[in-house]
Formats: C-alpha cells, structure tokens, sequence
C-alpha cells in the first residue's frame, strides 16, 4: 500500500512538474542544435540550373480566393528555382477559387490545376494531386504560404548525395507574416518558442521529429508512396505521415535554416478551431502509434521519448483542467465558510506555481528568439505574456475537448478529414 502511494505521489509529480522540465529540456537541446549538432547544413550549395531536379508545388485549396492567387503569382515570379511546376488541387471549392485558377493558368503555362468536386480533405486533395506531379520531388504548400525565395534549392541540399538518400521529408522553419493585430504577434512568438525550438530538441537529440509543418514541407515521391500515402482519416495529416515514414526508416528533416511564411488567425475563435483540430490530430496519432511502440521500444527508442512526452503532455493538460477548477471550488468554498487561512494558503500556493511557470515560459521564449537568429522577431518578446495566458490555459481546454471525439471516432471508424473554409485575410504586401 505505501509502495503504491509512492508510485501514484511520483507520477502525480512528474506530471506536475511536465511543462517546467520540459522547457528547460527544449532550452538545451536547442542550444545543443546550435552549436553542437553535425546533421545541420551551414552553407548551402547553389546547383547548376540543369542539374536542378523537378520539383512539383502542391498546394491543396478549398475556398481560398483570398490568397491563392498571390500565391501563385509569388511562385512565378519571385522563386529563385527554374525546373518545377505548380500543381493546384482544387478540393470542392464553392467560391471563385476555381475562376481564379482558370485565368492564371492561361498566364502560367507551368500551373496545373486538378478539380475534385466533393471536398474529402487536405489529405485527399495531396493525394489525388500527387499522382499527376512530375517531380521526384513534392513540395505541399498551403493556398497562403510563401517560402523564401531560395527556398527551393536550399531544400534540395538535403536529398541530394548519396549521404541524404534516405532523406523522406524536410520540413521548416514556419513564421508569421501577418503582424499587425496582437493575436498575430503572440503566435510569432509561439511558432519560434513552441515549434522551432521543440523540433530542434527533437531532431539534434533523437534523430526523430514529432510531426512535419503540413503548411511547407519537401517530400521524396518514393517516401510518399512507401508509406501509402497520407492518411484521409485524420484531422491532422502531417503528423501521421511523419510517423508512418519515420516507422518505414526514412529520416526525416528539421531546417530552421529554410523559412516560409504563413498568414495566421486573426480571431480567438479561428484560433481555437485551429488548436482543436491539431490536438484531435495529436490523440489520433497517440492512439495510432502507442501499441505499435510498446511492443518494441528498444527498436523504437526514440519514438518511445517522443511518445512519454506526448503522453506527459495529454495527462497534464487533464491535470490542469482538473486542478484549476478543484481549486476555483476550493476558494469559493473558503470564501462561503470564512475560512481565510487556507484561502490565503491557496492563493499563495497559486500565484507561486503559475509565477514560476511563467519564468520558466519567459526564458524558453527568451532562449528560443535568440537561437532563432533573427533580430526582427526578438522584439516580440514584450508579446510573451499574451501567448503564455494562450498557450497555458486555452492549450489544455483544447486537448481535453477533443480527446473523446478523438477517441470514439477511431473506435468507430468515423474520423474524416474534410476540412471547413479558412477564415483567410488579404495577405499584406
């Protein structure tokens, strides 16, 4: 019994003490990337123009009149790359997507443009599209992402030689462009301190990552069709295709060295949306692979550390939830009965907990901004407390609220991934 006790007290505390450790481990495997890891490429070699391999831009749309045909455009123009093509895989769209799509390929002859009538999702769009590219090579490219302009032949220094031939996919360094509102610029801050930072830890310390950018990721054709292909039944198809892969023995890639950039929500309620439906996708992918690790964790070491953070992860989003409203009642009731000793003893414990988490937050920040390299984003580090209030607190209500559909939708065998129109802003010149 006291043996028992002992055991429920630690995992108790470990969960408890997840995000704290797990930001001071992220802080030192991104200074570990930084200055110790060798699979990092510090100069990229530029390729002759026709030893340039094909490559094919896929970009799935579903109503994004808005943005694609900047896009498109930005492609043609301003790519520092000559031999690809532009492959546009119209998913149902009901808007003028479709008129859009028309006229500009009268004016780019290298657009292609594939019409599927019934939306099925991203994850269907990308593969129907996928067997008409002509690349070895496909590039999935959300309707409003613009990867830098020698983005393309940066990308190619990692599956080109015979060191990189088990190169499955590379996946980047995601920014904000759209700045403007503070929604904005709190995400800035969290796609460098959250994203950016983890896969670093992630890729320098296991040789594995998590899940790709399904916004802008490079992928070997072989890779794609070795694994079948993406999964249609999931909310989030760039997490399970980088398990799949990863699970097959292609290495995947993190470059924090290769940017694009992506126009984020600009509404608490898109965002929210947003945060709920990668979460799904996260517990899909929990429920999917933890059999198949456990069964072999020595074979699959580094998918097991990938998978006790996750699992780490799920619980204290419970815990959480769960502690913060025990504790709301807990004041109410001390209020209630007059009962202000332990209402003070609470509330101290309370602000120590969540000030200490804050640091703790402050300094990943603070870490991951500077190891970004870029001056222009350090600035947005006066925006941290927006994005801590976001990501400590709304991050947990997401898990939980999507866990049971998660859940009961793979029993049934009812997850889809049909997606519903972005809310899409004009992108800013």
């Amino acid at each position: 019994m006291l043996f028992l006790k002992k055991v429920l007290e630690l995992i108790s505390a470990s969960i408890f003490f997840y995000p704290m450790v797990a930001s001071i481990a992220w802080i030192v495997g991104g200074t570990y990337y930084r200055w110790f890891y060798t699979g990092r490429i510090k100069q990229f070699k530029r390729m002759a123009k026709e030893d340039e391999p094909m490559i094919s831009i896929l970009i799935p749309a579903h109503n994004e009149e808005l943005v694609i045909e900047d896009t498109i455009n930005y492609m043609f123009t301003e790519l520092d790359y000559h031999n690809f093509e532009v492959l546009v895989c119209d998913d149902g769209s009901t808007d003028t997507t479709p008129l859009i799509l028309q006229r500009l390929m009268v004016k780019y002859p290298r657009l292609r443009c594939v019409r599927i009538t019934a939306n099925k999702g991203k994850a269907h769009a990308f593969n129907i599209g996928a067997s008409f590219a002509k690349g070895e090579f496909i590039l999935s490219n959300d309707a409003d992402i613009m990867p830098e302009r020698d983005a393309l032949w940066k990308y190619m220094n990692y599956f080109i030689g015979e060191k990189h031939q088990n190169t499955g996919a590379v996946t980047v360094n995601m920014t904000v462009q759209n700045r403007t509102l503070l929604i904005e610029k709190s995400q800035t801050v969290e796609f460098s301190s959250i994203s950016g930072l983890i896969k670093r830890t992630q890729i320098a310390v296991l040789g594995a990552i998590y899940a790709y950018s399904g916004a802008n990721t490079m992928y070997r054709k072989d890779a794609l069709y070795d694994v079948g292909m993406f999964r249609q039944d999931r909310a989030t198809e760039d997490i399970s295709i980088a398990w799949d892969q990863q699970f097959q023995g292609w290495q995947a890639v993190y470059t924090p060295d290769i940017i694009a950039y992506m126009n984020v929500p600009t509404s608490v309620n898109e965002l929210y949306k947003q945060r709920k439906r990668w979460a799904k996708g996260g517990t899909e992918s929990w429920i999917t692979n933890f059999l198949r690790i456990t069964r072999h964790p020595l074979r699959y070491f580094s998918k097991v550390v990938l998978l006790f953070d996750q699992t780490l992860s799920i619980l204290w989003a419970f815990y959480f939830i769960i502690g913060t409203i025990t504790m709301l009642i807990k004041f109410i009731l001390d209020i209630l009965t007059e009962n202000y000793y332990y209402l003070n003893v609470n509330l101290d414990r309370f602000f120590i907990f969540y000030s200490f988490v804050c640091v703790v937050g402050v300094l990943q920040l603070l870490a991951s901004l500077i190891l970004e390299n870029h001056e222009s984003r350090l600035k947005y580090i006066f925006f941290s407390p927006l994005y801590l209030l976001w990501y400590w607190i709304v991050a947990p209500i997401t898990v939980i609220t999507s866990f049971p559909s998660a859940v009961i939708e793979l029993i049934k065998g009812e997850s889809t991934g049909t997606w519903v129109s972005p809310e899409r802003t004009k992108m800013r010149k």
